[in-house]
């Protein structure tokens, strides 16, 4: 009975030192960055912009940072509309996170639900999910961008669509490796003798199992979306003008490469340093989430 009540005791400080280790060893660096660069701006963008990000003054236009002398209203310059690039920049970072947030929930849907069906049921539903998987992956994704956005025309529904196209059989190749794992373990096989259905299986056996892997591949797909989105809107074939997608404000800034060269830099900053911390995120996740590299 002591012994007992002396393992309960000890319980509760063990996984209070784990907790605790888990918190001083987050990545504080790249939370930080993501916090300051993309998310506390996209929330609070119409209080953190001083000024209208859609239009400006001629009057005011291609005014230089004002740390490098230019008027102190414009804290990185403007562009060739006059436009308060700071003030872009923050609400660029809700487009970034509304396009990552919505292809990757709709691309990852779809390629989960179809890699489960492939590992669990394995024959003709296999085979064809492979094969779709193969044909996409092997079609260059700017060239699925650019046939797209030629038959629908050019606007945020179009990203979302393109990276959900793009994503999913990154998805459904993971999740049906994943899934043929799980599917010939010992408790699947004990749930198929006690009755469970497929659907039950799959959902209350399989999936809790494939959680981790699925948290840290959407994780490092956040950074792939950012400057898939912003290569799209350089192109032109991505957010329509005159939105401030960080990636149509570099495409605005490089004919001003010489002249203005803020215009350009600063977006080209915010996308550098947003990828590189999610990817760092990512990367940690895949480290404490992974059983094959936390057993080594």
């Amino acid at each position: 009975m002591r012994e007992a009540q002396a393992s309960a005791v000890g319980a509760g400080p063990t996984r209070a030192r784990l907790a605790w280790r888990w918190l001083r060893e987050l990545p504080l660096l790249p939370i930080a960055i993501i916090l300051v660069v993309l998310v506390i701006p996209a929330i609070f963008a119409e209080y953190l912009a001083p000024h209208n990000p859609y239009s400006g003054s001629l009057r005011a236009r291609l005014q230089p940072p004002a740390f490098l002398g230019g008027p102190s209203e414009f804290l990185l310059g403007t562009d060739h509309q006059g436009r308060d690039i700071f003030s872009r920049i923050i609400f660029g970072s809700r487009i970034s996170i509304a396009v990552a947030g919505a292809g990757i929930l709709i691309g990852g849907s779809i390629g989960t639900t179809l890699g489960l069906i492939a590992g669990y049921f394995r024959g003709v539903a296999e085979t064809i999910v492979t094969r779709l998987v193969d044909l996409t992956l092997s079609i260059p994704a700017i060239l699925v961008a650019l046939v797209v956005a030629a038959a629908i025309g050019a606007r945020f529904t179009t990203v979302v669509a393109i990276v959900a196209l793009v994503l999913w059989a990154v998805y459904a190749r993971q999740v049906r490796a994943e899934a043929l794992k799980w599917a010939q373990s010992d408790f699947v096989a004990r749930a198929r003798v006690a009755g469970a259905s497929h659907f039950r299986i799959i959902v209350r056996h399989i999936l809790p199992n494939i959680a981790n892997t699925l948290i840290v591949l959407s994780t490092l797909q956040v950074g792939f979306v950012i400057v898939f989105e912003g290569s799209l809107s350089f192109l032109g074939v991505g957010i329509p003008r005159p939105n401030p997608a960080w990636g149509l404000m570099v495409a605005d800034g490089r004919i001003h490469v010489v002249s203005a060269w803020w215009i350009a830099f600063f977006p080209g900053l915010a996308i550098m340093l947003t990828v590189l911390s999610v990817n760092m995120l990512g990367d940690w996740l895949r480290d404490r989430l992974d059983p094959k590299l936390t057993q080594v």
